[in-house]
Parts: structure tokens; C-alpha cells; sequence
């Protein structure tokens, strides 16, 4: 029977950038009652970097932008669109899209952010699947982009030294595929969200509210708990609605919060560890830019290659959550 052609979104570039100061476990131990053995133990973090007091989120989302343009070899006005996923925006408005659109010199095409914290790649990544697939643009750039450093309460050892910041970019462009699970690029996405949940990981702060940035406050055991089992169900979710199966996945991209969820999850999936790319030990959790920080390093690495299928999922506050399956 002949295959109806349809329009994929295809990765044809990526690029990370992170910030030049490198912060060591140990630099905590002079402020905090914690130490490198402790942050390991619970986290798997061993460092992870901080953006310059001169650098914005825009500036370390551009960096990135530059990074993927390179690798695709394009030129910024070859671009549709830029989406950028952050929850710590430059401003309050305008979005950091459109400082990144300047700052590329990118004189056409439209941009905006999407806030959805640490799952904010994947409904990135959604969202920028269904612009393609209606035909609305034909290549976007998507950022993931967050300096998580400007939020963080130095006195609360439970949440400052899980945190990073850094920048991840991935382009995308319709090319015609078969409509076949062989066909590159995103096959399938889950997106959920329950806002009942929403008192377990927050900013205190708010321009309708407190008038202030404010300060990440989690409660870490029930959002490990959440965590493991969404993670686990909205990618089952994806792969099913793919059309595949678990045992056909080369490599799980996970959101990199904590190790101890990562791996759990990858249990659930009944995936060995050795399958998923794991930088959580370098970067810390940077929120919505882990995924494409991750996707970024792991080409560099040589461990994701053309053809791969891979899973990203991601999990954050609201709660959001997600999954998107595609072939590199």
C-alpha cells in the first residue's frame, strides 16, 4: 500500500553554550552545612556553571543560537522562527526570543517563549512540531535557556546546589517523509499538566504578587516521587502513540534534574542506563536548556547519530510534563 508523504520536523542543528565560571560541590562547604558527598549522594551533581554578573538569558540563549547555526550551515534569515523556553527571562517583557532574533540580525520571521520551567523544551518542541506540520513556518529554532543563579536562596541547602545555567539550540526543518515510524524527525509528543500540584515546586515571587523575582522552593521527596512516575507514563505514552516500542529506542534525552531520577526512570522503562545521555554531573539541573544542553553534548560525544530514535522527557513546576519521540 502507498504511504501518504507527510511533513516532519527534522533536527538539522544543534549547539550549547555554558557559562565560562565552573562551580565546584565544595565551594558550598564554606556557606552551608553540606559537602561534595552529600550533594553526589542525593543529586549525582559534581559542578556546574554560572552565568557571568554581565550575562543575561538572552545572551547565553544567543550563544547557543550562534552554536546551531554553525553546525547547520545557515545563515540566521534561513530561520521561520525562534522559540525560546526559559523561566528566567531578561525582562518581564519583551520575550528573550526577540532579543535573540536581534542579536542573530535575523531581519524577518517571528519569535517568542514559552514558560513551562524544566518541561519547557519538550512543549517547546511540541509546539514548534505543529507549526511545521501546519505549514506555518519551515525552519524554527528552538532554545532552551535559563539562568537559575538569579532565583536560588544561598541559605537553602535543599535547592541551591542543585541549580545551573546554560543554553541548548536545536533546528528544525520540514522535510516530506513517508509516514512511517522509519520516516526522521518528531513522530509523536505527550504534554500534561496539573496545577493542583503546584505548591510542591514554585518562585516565590511574581510581578502580579510580590513585585520581585523571588526564590525557588521545592519539596524534593514528593516531587522525586512525582517525577519517576510521570516521566516514566508520558513516555510510554509517546513511544505507544509512535507507533514503536520501548525496545526500539537507542536513547533515552531525560530532562537532567537528579541521577537517583534518571535512573529510576530508566528502570521503569525497563531501559539500561547505559542508554540514556547523562550530564546532570557536569551541568546540575538548568532547567527548561537541559534537554537540548544534553541532545547538544551528546552529538559532540558521538553518541547520538543519524537515524537514532530517541525519547526526551521532562518534568517541572506547575506541574508539566512531557515526552517527544523523533529520529535523528
Amino acid at each position: 500500500m502507498t504511504q501518504t508523504p507527510v511533513t516532519r520536523a527534522v533536527v538539522i542543528g544543534v549547539g550549547h553554550y555554558l557559562p565560562a565560571r565552573v562551580v565546584p560541590n565544595s565551594e558550598f562547604e564554606a556557606t552551608l552545612e553540606t559537602s561534595d558527598e552529600w550533594i553526589v549522594s542525593r543529586s549525582g551533581i559534581e559542578r556546574r556553571h554560572f552565568a557571568a554578573e554581565d550575562e543575561a538569558t538572552s545572551d547565553l540563549a544567543t550563544q547557543a543560537a550562534r552554536a546551531a547555526l554553525a553546525h547547520a550551515g545557515l545563515e540566521a534569515d534561513a530561520l521561520d522562527a525562534i522559540i525560546v523556553a526559559t523561566s528566567t527571562p531578561d525582562l518581564t517583557f519583551p520575550a528573550v526570543a526577540t532579543m535573540v532574533q536581534a542579536n542573530l540580525g535575523m531581519s524577518r520571521g517571528f519569535a517568542f517563549d514559552i514558560q513551562a520551567v524544566c518541561a519547557g523544551f519538550v512543549y517547546a518542541l511540541a509546539n514548534a512540531n505543529a507549526l511545521i506540520a501546519a505549514g506555518s513556518a519551515r525552519r524554527v529554532m528552538i532554545i532552551g535557556a535559563e539562568t537559575f543563579s538569579r532565583i536560588l536562596d544561598w541559605t537553602d541547602r535543599t535547592t541551591c546546589v542543585l541549580f545551573g545555567d546554560g543554553a541548548g539550540a536545536v533546528i528544525l526543518e520540514a522535510q516530506e517523509g513517508t509516514g512511517t515510524v522509519g520516516d526522521r524527525g518528531v513522530l509523536a509528543a505527550d504534554l500534561n499538566s496539573d496545577g493542583s500540584q503546584r505548591g510542591i515546586l514554585y518562585v516565590d515571587g511574581g510581578v502580579s504578587t510580590t513585585r520581585t523575582a523571588g526564590c525557588v522552593r521545592m519539596q524534593g521527596k514528593e516531587v522525586f516521587r512525582q517525577a519517576v512516575e510521570k516521566l516514566a507514563a508520558t513516555a510510554r505514552t509517546a513511544i505507544a502513540r509512535a507507533g514503536i516500542g520501548v525496545e526500539d529506542i537507542d536513547w533515552i534525552v531525560p530532562h537532567q534534574a537528579n541521577l537517583r531520577i534518571i535512573r529510576g526512570t530508566a528502570q521503569k522503562l525497563n531501559l539500561p542506563i547505559e542508554r540514556v545521555v547523562v550530564t546532570v554531573a557536569d551541568h546540575g539541573n538548568t532547567s527548561a536548556a537541559s534537554i537540548p544542553l544534553a541532545l547538544s553534548v551528546g552529538v559532540a560525544r558521538g553518541q547520538i547519530k543519524p537515524g537514532d530514535l530517541i525519547v526526551t522527557e521532562a518534568i517541572g513546576g506547575g506541574l508539566a510534563w512531557g515526552a517527544v519521540v523523533l529520529r535523528w
